[in-house]
C-alpha cells in the first residue's frame, strides 16, 4: 500500500515521506507480522516480484547486497541462487526485521552465506563498486528519498553488475489511479498499515547515471501495481 507519489528524480511527493527514525520504528513494530501483512496487501504478488528480480539479476557465486532486506525473503532466494561460493549481505534500517531474516537463514541452514548489517540505505558503509549484484525489493517505496537511495545502491554496484528493483508504481488507468490515491489518502495516516510505502519513480535517475536496462515488467493488483526491473552498470571503456 502507498500513501504518496514521487513525481520526479528529486524525490518530491504528494505527501511528506516518513522521516528516517519514524520509518525505522514503524518497521521494528511490524517485524513479527510483516511477511503476512505484505503478502495479503499485495495479493501474493510480492513473492513473484522477488523471484523475477533474483532470476534476472543473480547468478552462481555472486557477491550480493540486499539493500533494505527486511525479513530476508529476497536475500534467501539470492543465497540459494548464488550457491556455496556466493555471499549475501542483508542491509536494513530495522534491527528487528534483520533479526527475523537471521532466523530464516538459520532455519534454512544458510547462515554461512550471509552477513547482517544495520544502517541507512542512503548512507551505506560500503566502498564504490563493492558488489556483483544489488537488490531492492519493496525497499525504495518507503524511503524518505528513494532516488538518492537507488543512487547509493548504484554506487556500490561494480561495473558490469546488475541492480534489481521491485517497487510500487502508479496504476496506468486514470480512473484506477484516482481511486488508488483516494484510498492512499486514508492509509497514509496509519503508518503501521501503509508501512510508509507509496509509488515511486527511480528509473530516470538510474538512466541519468548511465544504467542500461536488461529487464522490465509490471505486475500486481490493478490498484497497487509493482514495477520490476533490472539494470546493468556499464563497464567503462
Amino acid at each position: 500500500m502507498r500513501g504518496a507519489t514521487v513525481e520526479s528524480t528529486k524525490g518530491s511527493s504528494r505527501k511528506d515521506a516518513l522521516e528516517r527514525d519514524r520509518l525505522g520504528a514503524v518497521y521494528d513494530s511490524v517485524a513479527g507480522r510483516y511477511d503476512l501483512q505484505h503478502r495479503l496487501s499485495t495479493a501474493g504478488t510480492d513473492e513473484h516480484g522477488r523471484e523475477l528480480v533474483v532470476d534476472h539479476a543473480v547468478t552462481e557465486a555472486d557477491n550480493v547486497l540486499d539493500a533494505g532486506a527486511g525479513t530476508g525473503s529476497t536475500a534467501l532466494l539470492a543465497a540459494r541462487r548464488t550457491g556455496p561460493d556466493g555471499h549475501v549481505t542483508l542491509f536494513d534500517l530495522s534491527e528487528r526485521m534483520l533479526a527475523k531474516a537471521e532466523e530464516k537463514f538459520e532455519r534454512a541452514g544458510l547462515l554461512d552465506r550471509a552477513t547482517f548489517v544495520t544502517g541507512d540505505v542512503l548512507d551505506m558503509p560500503f566502498p564504490d563498486d563493492r558488489f556483483d549484484v544489488v537488490l531492492s525489493t519493496y525497499s525504495a517505496c518507503p524511503l524518505y528519498d528513494p532516488v538518492e537511495g537507488v543512487r547509493e545502491m548504484y554506487r556500490v554496484l561494480r561495473p558490469g553488475g546488475g541492480l534489481g528493483v521491485a517497487h510500487s508504481t502508479e496504476p496506468a488507468n486514470p480512473v484506477v489511479r484516482w481511486l488508488a490515491h483516494r484510498l492512499e489518502d486514508g492509509y497514509w495516516h496509519l503508518p503501521a498499515v501503509s508501512l510508509g510505502c507509496r509509488p515511486v519513480s527511480v528509473r530516470p535517475a538510474l538512466r541519468e547515471a548511465g544504467a542500461v536496462e536488461r529487464f522490465s515488467t509490471t505486475l500486481g493488483v490493478p490498484l497497487w501495481p509493482f514495477l520490476v526491473f533490472v539494470v546493468e552498470k556499464p563497464v567503462e571503456e
